[in-house]
């Protein structure tokens, strides 16, 4: 796994200064985030709800715009990334806007080594489980961290949108590939960006782990966490496919008479009391 973790790191290093510049309709706005724009989504805000004075971890946070939009909320915030340069990036971002948070340098699977604690809240979301080989023992970090009546938080592309093909010439849903995931994980080379498509990277290789959504339930439960909810919503917070339609609220939607698919899931798991 190291070729792999060390092939993912290169391709974020160098996407962080790629992400910090972007401005656009898929881009971070950074500058916009600094006068005050939340870089978290209304179904989060939503469903994860009020966090005022409560101990959230949030897992493969980047380079720290949605840890620091709880933080800006009243969360005690510990972000968690495997990229220093994502890492850097977020603690001068936290510098400059005088915001108190913690961000931790760490490969997730190695992180029992390099943060001690316990949370009520941890929390990650879009694009981060498609990095993780091994989704149980990415449930058991997760029910490690969460103190006896916290919870775990998830929102992310739903799975069964990767059945569909979704190259730059798509124009509607064709079924692409299977929806159970090879042994072995994905090889991937893009020049550009999703941020930026203008972007030429010289690290253009990744590679990725397709899970099913009965995976991400397992590797919670088997952690020993009771699912509180599992939603799943036909819209998506990126263009994922050229053809999807913006609403201008920061969701894409299938367009008008195109049959409806799960594009989003969102779960939230609790630790029980002991």
């Amino acid at each position: 796994m190291d070729e792999y973790f060390r092939t993912n790191r290169d391709f974020w290093d160098e996407a962080v200064g790629v992400h910090a510049r972007s401005t656009g309709p898929h881009a971070y706005n950074v500058d916009a985030f600094k006068r005050g724009l939340t870089a978290l989504h209304a179904i989060e805000l939503r469903e994860v709800g009020d966090v005022a004075g409560k101990d959230l971890l949030h897992l493969q946070c980047h380079f720290g715009m949605d840890t620091l939009s709880w933080a800006r909320l009243g969360a005690q915030v510990t972000g968690v990334d495997f990229s220093p340069k994502g890492i850097d990036q977020a603690r001068a971002l936290a510098s400059e806007l005088k915001i108190d948070a913690r961000f931790i340098l760490s490969n997730l699977y190695d992180l029992r080594r390099n943060l001690e604690g316990d949370f009520d809240v941890v929390f990650t979301s879009y694009g981060a489980l498609l990095w993780l080989p091994d989704l149980a023992a990415w449930g058991r970090i997760v029910s490690h961290y969460l103190r006896p009546g916290g919870f775990f938080y998830v929102v992310e592309a739903h799975p069964f949108a990767d059945v569909f093909y979704d190259g730059n010439d798509a124009t509607d849903l064709k079924v692409g590939r299977s929806y159970w995931p090879s042994s072995q994980p994905t090889r991937v080379e893009e020049d550009g960006d999703y941020a930026d498509p203008s972007a030429h990277l010289e690290h253009q290789v990744t590679f990725e782990w397709d899970h099913t959504l009965g995976e991400v339930v397992d590797a919670l439960t088997d952690a020993g966490l009771r699912i509180e909810f599992l939603h799943e919503f036909p819209f998506m917070g990126w263009m994922r496919f050229p053809f999807l339609v913006p609403r201008g609220d920061g969701y894409y939607d299938l367009p008008e008479g195109m049959p409806k698919i799960p594009l989003t899931f969102s779960m939230k798991a609790t630790k029980p009391m002991d």
